[in-house]
């Protein structure tokens, strides 16, 4: 097994016309108004990096999941919602590591693939050591058999 480090958490909050994008924010201002601890991010009117459409992102703390993501489970309003760890691999952030709240979308992982072929990609920081959890991962092989056709 080898080690991952957690710096925070995100999730994405998907918005796909009118009436999901006033759902959306108005789950955006309950969560302000609730959770002063978390990060707001901006709200995207389209879509965006892997995102296949509009949303917006919060960011949270290993140690706000135990209060933030209940609430976020029962107050989505039907909205789906993409909740992944920090851990310094988008991919496999936004794909086996991610889990969903609702629908599931499809996202545009190729956009990992072309930024891992930049020269940026390979001078990745290495992660805080405040507030990061750990967890154990087996290897990729011994997963893989286990998995559904939907990961």
């Amino acid at each position: 097994m080898k080690t991952i480090a957690i710096t925070g958490f995100h999730a994405h909050v998907y918005f796909r016309d009118a009436d999901e994008r006033s759902r959306a924010l108005a789950l955006r201002a309950e969560i302000g108004r609730r959770f002063r601890e978390v990060t707001l991010g901006r709200v995207h009117d389209r879509r965006v990096g892997p995102h296949p459409v509009p949303m917006y992102q919060v960011a949270f703390s290993a140690e706000d999941v135990a209060t933030f993501l209940p609430f976020l489970m029962v107050a989505r309003d039907g909205l789906p919602v993409l909740v992944h760890p920090l851990t310094g691999d988008p991919l496999a952030e936004h794909t086996e590591q991610a889990c969903w709240l609702g629908e599931v979308l499809p996202l545009r992982t190729e956009v990992f693939a072309a930024a891992s072929s930049t020269p940026e990609a390979s001078t990745r920081s290495a992660p805080s050591s405040t507030g990061q959890a750990s967890i154990h991962s087996t290897d990729q092989a011994s997963t893989n058999s286990t998995r559904s056709s939907t990961d």
